[in-house]
C-alpha cells in the first residue's frame, strides 16, 4: 500500500495542531512549517464571566454570587487561575464547617452539614489571595513573539 495514498486517487492530508506557552523555544524549522500561528490571549470579562459559570455549575452556589463582579475582579486572570480560583472558593465553606473538629467528628457530620453554597465572600477572599500566573511581561513577550511569527 502506498503510504501516502488516500481513497481512490485522494491524497491523504494530514493536520498537525500544536499549543505551546512557549511559542519563543520553538525550533525554526518547525516554526516554518506550522503555517498559522495564533496568539490566544487572556480572557476578557465576559469570558471569565462564561469560565466562573462554567467552574460552579457543579456545585451549590448562593443567590449572592454575581459572576459579572467578580469577572472584573479577575482581570489579568488565565483560563487556569478562573478554574482555581473556583476550586479554592468552593472548599472555603467545608474548611469552615470542620474547623476545630476532631478525626471522629469529621466522620460523624452527615450529608446535608457538609453541603454549603459557595458564596460571593468565598469568591472574593480566594481571588484575594491569587495573583494571576501570567505577568504583564509575559503578555508582551508573547504579543511580541505573534508580531514577529505570528500569522492571521
Amino acid at each position: 500500500s502506498d503510504a501516502g495514498a488516500g481513497d481512490g486517487d485522494r491524497p491523504r492530508s494530514v493536520m498537525v495542531l500544536a499549543a505551546t506557552n512557549f511559542p519563543w523555544d520553538l525550533d525554526e524549522a518547525l516554526r516554518r512549517r506550522l503555517e498559522k500561528r495564533i496568539y490566544i490571549p487572556l480572557p476578557e470579562a465576559s469570558e471569565r464571566e462564561e469560565l466562573l459559570r462554567i467552574n460552579l455549575r457543579t456545585v451549590e452556589v448562593d443567590p449572592d454570587v454575581d459572576t459579572a463582579k467578580l469577572a472584573e475582579q479577575c482581570a489579568g486572570f488565565s483560563c487556569a487561575d478562573v478554574t482555581n480560583l473556583c476550586r479554592d472558593a468552593s472548599m472555603m465553606a467545608m474548611r469552615r464547617r470542620i474547623r476545630g473538629l476532631n478525626k471522629e467528628e469529621i466522620k460523624q457530620l452527615n450529608r446535608e452539614e457538609t453541603e454549603m453554597p459557595v458564596t460571593m465572600a468565598d469568591l472574593v477572599d480566594a481571588a484575594s489571595r491569587m495573583n494571576s500566573s501570567v505577568s504583564a511581561a509575559d503578555v508582551e513577550r508573547h504579543q511580541a513573539w505573534l508580531r514577529e511569527f505570528g500569522s492571521t
